[in-house]
């Protein structure tokens, strides 16, 4: 038999239990650490994105309304009902229309499909048995050098002049209707602090491109009631939402029907 060389190193059996490695002890604080940074990353990348999802868990529809309608209408308080009266408008469907319509007088309406956003604060005004029509015609007729030469008329028009935004502003303003703050140089303006709206405060928009633009405060839906949301119709019928500051505000009102008797009308 060939001797093997004496080079070459024979394998060693070992015989007894398997060798373990040591185990290091776990370091609790080492996850603890791990999961606020992560949880703080979280918070910085997404609490931007928590408004937007409130708003899509909360959403306007016909079912929250109705609570809202159902609570505002008992009401003592004016303004209430008539964030209940504009709300009930969002359940009509009502095409936008602003054409010039011949219509009776007092009380005459449109077709009751058809309105903008002057005619649902007037239709809204009317379950509370103020006739804006009425009231608008005859501070007009009797002031008209006061209001808007809109269609360089000479008198007042019952047809129409109720139904423009810029007449409706003058006659709240004329009223003593109007609620404003002092900005920095002592010029009366709208509040851009939400907490100054409540149901029933009727605001007026410039809308970009120039147009005029009216409509009603009302609480929002659900657990954003304490919000002050708006019902207007911009062109797509009488809606609900959250978009009092989407535009600029050029003038909020709170008018109930009556003067009161120590403010005179403006001009």
């Amino acid at each position: 038999m060939p001797r093997r060389s004496s080079n070459h190193l024979d394998t060693i059996e070992y015989i007894g239990p398997r060798p373990v490695k040591p185990q290091k002890r776990p370091n609790f604080l080492g996850g603890w650490v791990v999961l606020l940074i992560a949880a703080g990353a979280a918070y910085f990348f997404g609490k931007d994105l928590l408004p937007l999802v409130r708003a899509q868990q909360v959403t306007p529809n016909s079912e929250r309304a109705d609570v809202l309608i159902s609570s505002l209408q008992p009401s003592a308080v004016p303004g209430e009902r008539l964030a209940a009266a504009a709300l009930q408008r969002t359940q009509a469907l009502v095409a936008y229309e602003d054409a010039y319509y011949d219509i009776a007088y007092p009380n005459g309406d449109i077709p009751s499909d058809k309105g903008r956003a002057e005619d649902l604060l007037v239709r809204s005004y009317r379950a509370l048995g103020i006739d804006l029509q009425k009231l608008v015609n005859e501070d007009m007729t009797e002031h008209f050098s006061e209001y808007p030469q809109i269609f360089s008329r000479k008198t007042a028009d019952p047809n129409i002049d109720h139904r423009l935004t810029p007449n409706l502003q003058r006659f709240f303003r004329r009223m003593g209707s109007e609620q404003s703050i002092t900005d920095d140089t002592g010029q009366e303006v709208p509040s851009r602090n939400a907490t100054d709206y409540i149901p029933g405060d009727v605001i007026a928009w410039r809308l970009p491109g120039g147009r005029s633009h009216i409509g009603i405060v009302v609480p929002g839906p659900g657990d954003r009631r304490g919000e002050p949301w708006v019902v207007h119709n911009k062109d797509a019928g009488p809606v609900w939402e959250n978009s009092l500051f989407d535009s600029k505000i050029t003038g909020h009102y709170r008018f109930f029907g009556e003067v009161e008797e120590e403010v005179k009308p403006k001009s």
